[in-house]
């Protein structure tokens, strides 16, 4: 084997460059990264304060518009009260204008009236015909007080007749309040339980008695008994209780919630008779008992006769 050996200054490598100071290099790009970190995050935090101050706007703006929507609406409805309003009083401004201008117009016109008044009662006027216009209204005051004194003292005398009347009308109700307070403490007092005392009072002769048994109807018709109808509406046997309706000439009586041996009084006819319904016995849909009838008419009639004046 052959052995080749480089000639001299020809084939030899060159020299390795000088050495670099890796660690100043690592320092600089630490320092980068450092300043680059620091950048991102002040980005990033200048933009989330943004974002936020920018919500808070857009929600400010939001609200702002929502009153402004509110304060849009109060002044459409206080239009529509004003054109309302206007509507019904009729009256513009151009109305209100004129009519106070009208005003100041009378009110000018008035005081010159006032003024040309005076002025001729001034021109017009003396003594002499003051004194003749006070004489012609004191005769004339004194005689319209003499007309008035007669009136009244004619009034007076009308009106003390009136009470005279008065009195004996008053009077002559107290009498027929009082008979007819008798008439009904009398007929209260003679009722009969049974057919025994019933017997009894027919005995007197003081009055018709009529005994009668009513069935509650099904179709609402009317017993006749003398010369009234009677019909059955409710009973209550455990209470003693019943409802009648009684019909007299045109009118029906409604009596509720009465008991047995309760005397039921109404009046009948022009002459206002005073009749009395008596029922003694109470039973499931049936009662009993008879109505009582003045015999003389005219003596039992009560309407008030009043003293002839």
């Amino acid at each position: 084997m052959f052995s080749l050996k480089p000639k001299d200054g020809a084939g030899s490598a060159a020299p390795p460059p000088p050495p670099q100071n890796t660690n100043l290099l690592k320092g600089g790009i630490a320092l980068s990264l450092v300043l680059i970190l620091g950048l991102g995050y002040n980005a990033y935090s200048t933009r989330t304060s943004l974002e936020d101050r920018i919500g808070t706007l857009e929600k400010d703006l939001a609200d702002q518009a929502d009153q402004m929507k509110a304060v849009k609406k109060h002044n459409g409805d206080m239009d529509s009260d004003i054109a309302v309003v206007t509507k019904r009083v009729g009256v513009t401004a151009s109305d209100l204008d004129t009519s106070r201008k009208f005003a100041e117009k009378l009110r000018t016109e008035q005081e010159k009236a006032e003024q040309q008044i005076a002025s001729e009662l001034a021109t017009k006027a003396s003594t002499n015909d003051v004194a003749a216009a006070r004489e012609e209204a004191n005769t004339k005051v004194a005689q319209v007080q003499q007309v008035a004194e007669t009136k009244i003292g004619n009034v007076d005398g009308e009106v003390k007749k009136v009470d005279a009347k008065a009195d004996g009308i008053s009077k002559d109700l107290a009498d027929s309040r009082r008979e007819l307070s008798d008439v009904k403490t009398n007929l209260s007092a003679q009722i009969a339980r049974n057919a025994s005392e019933l017997g009894d009072l027919r005995k007197k002769g003081e009055r018709d008695y009529f005994e009668f048994t009513l069935m509650r109807p099904k179709k609402n018709e009317m017993t006749r008994v003398a010369d009234i109808q009677l019909q059955l509406r409710r009973t209550d046997p455990k209470r003693a209780k019943y409802d009648v309706l009684i019909q007299v000439d045109d009118s029906k009586l409604e009596k509720k919630d009465r008991t047995a041996n309760e005397p039921v009084q109404f009046l009948v006819g022009r002459d206002k008779l005073r009749y009395e319904v008596v029922i003694n016995f109470v039973d499931k849909d049936k009662i009993s008992g008879y109505l009582s009838t003045p015999k003389d008419k005219v003596l039992s009639a009560e309407r008030p006769n009043f003293r002839p004046q």
